[in-house]
């Protein structure tokens, strides 16, 4: 249905169970079964208009990027559906309009993935996975798009080639070869790192290539640089001396890393954190996982810190997991977000980030903060403002920057507003020490003799961090000897040293009906701290898109891949009349296999 005329399911069963539920009901148009899908797909582009007038007058000039040194094949397009499912649920927590990403269209997998090499065969260049696909109507995406031979792409090249292109845009002082000088009056895009956290003996699947190619040709090539992506690759050998020779080097990396990639690739081992955080790590208050400090389970984010600090040129750095997947625009999630984190007020802001957005309960955003203000006032704590100040028998200096200028009851929600955010996360920042989260005392290198500093967590590692946040890790690590299990560890340097941090309200979607009170109540305010969804109730995240141990986010990503998942769906289904799925965007976690029938 075009989006004029959705009905999300919960409104739809609100009008039938209502007084006039069938007079109600009978004005809603009702989808009808077609054997085609009933709009043609387009373009789906979410980049300003490069070429613009009005572009051009606020930013320095463009170079359109391609796929080859000789500036011929074009980075492909995607293409998504005008219109959402009549009747599809809509999302409980978070919202699509609210932060600024399409809630009018939908994506197939023909649509989002043919571009890179889903929808035709091996001798083209492609994967050949849509063969035994559902595919009426896929012709209109297959006809008119070019098919790119993904055997001849050096994602390292390609990516190198665009910022050498466009170096005018990051660097106020930058002359081209031809004398070309960039206008002082204009202004500049900031560089992040996207960096994709793998190891060897991943298997890099035919669906995780065209992930890893819609990510590079989305963010980095499409945008004209504004995006680098790295493999930060985890040797699990230690024996493997990587940092002693570069032909060893060479050739671990070209072993376990598929050859359009090697040039994006950076490899680190525990061995070499030790070398780079040498210890001791002293005064734990428990070690849960029973693992050293400088394990990629316990350690993840220092080989983070440790790249950013050999990285410089960059100012955020976006960390991003292989078991990611999304079914919109990588540049439009990733650009609205920071826009849309950017926007918000320090003033509640860690308070705000404590609880889920649940718009149909909660309202407006702007509603949903007056009610946190509220709870936040009568709650008899009082709010975060600016480095948190705790019993402590040694710390860093806090950035001057981020040192509040008057008192919290003087701001009037101005303060950060137009700031970019150090820290952005995509669940909730919950105090650990009032849950059961089994992590929350994997504390280390603080006074045992002093309560266990202030802390805050966010599950699942997937963040933008700016570089001095990354420093200030980086220093904490290496100069203060202090440490945190990974998921808790920015969150807290952040609390402590005053940088503003900011939970992105994403949609996410349920694989039930909630009651909107007992959500609330199960999500936000449990009855017993340690019922909180990040311990012993936990268990209401599997029914979730997005969470660490979702199992409704991993069936629903096959179901539109066109797999038969729990006895439904798969081709034969489709084929027979429901056709395949169009979802909107939605960001998935944890995609563990995918399989294509």
């Amino acid at each position: 249905m075009p989006f004029s005329d959705y009905v999300p399911e919960q409104t739809f069963k609100e009008r039938l169970n209502s007084a006039d539920g069938a007079a109600t009901v009978a004005n809603i148009k009702t989808p009808k079964l077609l054997t085609e899908p009933p709009m043609d797909p387009v373009v789906f582009s979410p980049y300003p208009e490069y070429t613009s007038y009005e572009y051009l007058k606020e930013f320095q000039p463009v170079e359109k990027c391609y796929l080859d040194e000789e500036n011929r094949i074009a980075a492909p397009d995607v293409y998504a559906y005008p219109g959402l499912p009549q009747n599809m649920t809509d999302s409980y927590f978070g919202s699509n309009k609210l932060i600024g990403l399409t809630d009018k269209h939908c994506f197939d997998r023909f649509g989002r993935m043919s571009a890179y090499g889903y929808g035709y065969d091996k001798e083209q260049g492609g994967l050949g996975l849509a063969a035994n696909s559902e595919n009426v109507g896929a012709e209109k995406i297959l006809d008119q798009m070019n098919k790119v031979d993904f055997r001849t792409v050096d994602w390292g090249k390609v990516q190198k080639q665009c910022y050498e292109k466009n170096k005018i845009r990051f660097d106020k002082d930058y002359v081209s070869p031809d004398g070309v000088k960039a206008d002082p009056a204009k202004k500049f895009n900031y560089r992040s790192a996207y960096i994709l956290r793998t190891w060897t003996g991943y298997e890099y699947t035919d669906f995780q290539l065209l992930a890893l190619r819609a990510m590079i040709s989305e963010l980095s090539v499409k945008s004209g640089g504004e995006y680098d992506i790295h493999f930060l690759v985890h040797v699990k050998d230690n024996t493997i001396p990587i940092w002693a020779s570069d032909e060893v080097y060479r050739e671990t990396l070209e072993k376990h890393v598929p050859r359009e990639f090697w040039g994006l690739a950076t490899l680190w081992s525990e061995k070499q954190m030790e070398m780079f955080y040498p210890g001791p790590f002293k005064d734990n208050v428990f070690n849960h996982a029973n693992a050293p400090v400088h394990g990629a389970y316990r350690g993840l984010h220092l080989p983070l810190q440790w790249f950013a600090h050999k990285h410089p040129e960059y100012d955020y750095f976006w960390h991003w997991e292989m078991d990611m997947r999304f079914t919109g625009h990588y540049y439009e999630l990733h650009e609205q977000a920071a826009a849309w984190a950017k926007q918000q007020p320090r003033k509640g802001m860690w308070e705000r980030a404590a609880r889920y957005y649940i718009p149909r309960k909660h309202g407006s955003f702007e509603q949903f903060t007056e009610m946190v203000e509220e709870e936040t006032l009568h709650s008899g704590e009082p709010p975060v403002w600016g480095p948190f100040e705790f019993e402590n028998s040694g710390m860093l200096k806090s950035p001057e920057s981020n040192i509040p200028k008057h008192t919290y009851t003087k701001d009037n929600f101005e303060w950060g507003v137009g700031e970019e955010a150090d820290l952005i996360v995509f669940n909730p920042l919950f105090k650990p020490d009032q849950t059961n989260w089994v992590f929350r005392d994997d504390v280390t290198g603080y006074n045992l003799s002093l309560p266990i500093p202030p802390r805050r967590v966010a599950i699942i590692t997937v963040s933008r961090l700016s570089k001095s946040l990354l420093n200030t890790m980086h220093e904490e690590t290496w100069r203060m000897r202090h440490h945190m299990f990974p998921e808790m560890w920015a969150p807290t340097v952040a609390l402590h040293h005053g940088f503003k941090a900011v939970y992105v309200p994403h949609p996410v979607y349920f694989d039930r009906d909630w009651p909107l009170e007992t959500l609330d109540t199960t999500f936000n305010h449990p009855v017993k701290p340690h019922d909180s969804p990040f311990g012993w109730g936990e268990h209401n995240q599997q029914g979730t898109s997005f969470y660490y141990n979702s199992g409704f986010s991993p069936a629903l990503w096959r179901r539109w891949l066109g797999s038969r998942e729990n006895n439904e769906g798969g081709h034969k289904e489709e084929a027979k009349g429901t056709g395949r799925m169009c979802l909107p965007p939605i960001m998935f976690h944890p995609i563990k296999h995918e399989r294509a029938e």
